[in-house]
């Protein structure tokens, strides 16, 4: 099947790229794209968790698994590149010898550019056509809005302090219970409520979202990074489903084929990431989870089928798929349930 320019292809907008590290510089190609947000995990052995953006710059660095500052100097990325990346040598995070990695790519909208459409000034790379936004600032320490150039209201939004070493990642998803909840990606905790110092109790609009007092989000001269995700039909979806405690799961459907999907039960345990890169195909099974350093999961007891149309649980494990649990998550297509012509997509 072959697709039209646009959200027909979503491997132009994000794509899961795999590779070893080699303990030398080495630039890596085929990510389809010149990436501006890129996510590094070695899936081998016991690491953390790199992040990289465009408006940071490319060598800043930081960690989902934790609540670590802001990495700076390009000890984990050289740069972004039109296809890929280039990696520094001997670097264990990114580019250790014989080291497997997967890597999530996104596209944003290039340099960013200053949005004054919040009471708060904003740097915002947005790329509107996939619902993809980096968004850095400056903190007042008062209840404020921030730009976010996606002119739809994001489904989910991850933020993070960058200047201080125990600043929680925190997030918010449009299905959490309330405006006022949040869970934070960096550990296993349930859906916290009285969070009203986060998001001001308040849902992000087609420009702005907003935040507190909170030190996390909007600390007076604190610097900040939010990553801001919309819904866009037949490419992106952040949706919630309830767990049904059998082996023959829920059935969660997105309205594309999932290339990359991340989910959390709102009452605690780990988040978790599958993809159709690192599993080819059903049973999608290597697992790894963006809260913890450990090595990759393979277990063919806790996966996930990814289909034409959405996905579906193959396990009753509690990460996934207990009984009347709710779970948010986040996915990304592969392909169009159909394309923009009317055609289905194969199913996998």
């Amino acid at each position: 099947m072959s697709y039209t320019n646009g959200l027909d292809k979503p491997s132009d907008y994000f794509n899961t790229k795999l590779y070893t590290g080699t303990g030398s510089a080495q630039s890596i190609t085929g990510v389809g794209f010149q990436p501006e947000m890129s996510w590094f995990k070695q899936r081998n052995t016991t690491r953390g968790h790199v992040l990289e953006d465009i408006v940071r710059g490319a060598g800043n660095a930081l960690f989902p698994h934790d609540s670590s500052s802001e990495t700076a100097g390009g000890y984990y990325l050289t740069s972004f590149d039109s296809d890929g990346f280039t990696l520094p040598s001997s670097n264990v995070g990114t580019n250790e010898n014989s080291g497997t990695y997967a890597s999530w790519n996104w596209l944003a909208g290039g340099t960013a550019s200053s949005n004054t459409d919040g009471s708060i000034t904003s740097s915002v790379s947005a790329n509107t056509t996939a619902g993809f936004s980096v968004v850095t600032t400056t903190g007042t320490g008062s209840n404020a809005t921030i730009g976010h150039g996606l002119g739809a209201a994001p489904a989910m939004i991850i933020g993070k302090r960058r200047d201080s070493g125990s600043s929680d990642w925190r997030v918010y998803n449009k299905n959490l219970s309330s405006n006022s909840h949040i869970l934070f990606l960096n550990n296993t905790n349930a859906e916290q409520s009285g969070n009203s110092a986060t998001w001001n109790n308040t849902a992000p609009t087609s420009s702005v979202f907003s935040v507190g007092t909170s030190g996390d989000v909007n600390a007076s001269g604190g610097t900040f990074v939010f990553y801001c995700f919309a819904d866009v039909k037949g490419y992106s979806k952040f949706g919630s489903y309830t767990g049904n405690g059998s082996t023959d799961g829920t059935f969660v459907y997105t309205g594309f084929k999932p290339a990359m999907v991340m989910g959390k039960s709102i009452s605690g345990e780990d988040w978790w990431i599958f993809d159709n890169k690192r599993d080819t195909f059903n049973l999608t099974q290597k697992k790894l989870r963006p809260n913890s350093t450990a090595a990759e999961n393979d277990n063919a007891s806790k996966g996930i089928d990814l289909l034409s149309n959405g996905f579906k649980l193959r396990n009753s494990n509690g990460e996934f798929n207990s009984s009347g649990t709710t779970y948010i998550y986040m996915a990304f297509a592969e392909a169009p349930f159909v394309n923009s012509n009317g055609v289905p997509c194969n199913a996998r």
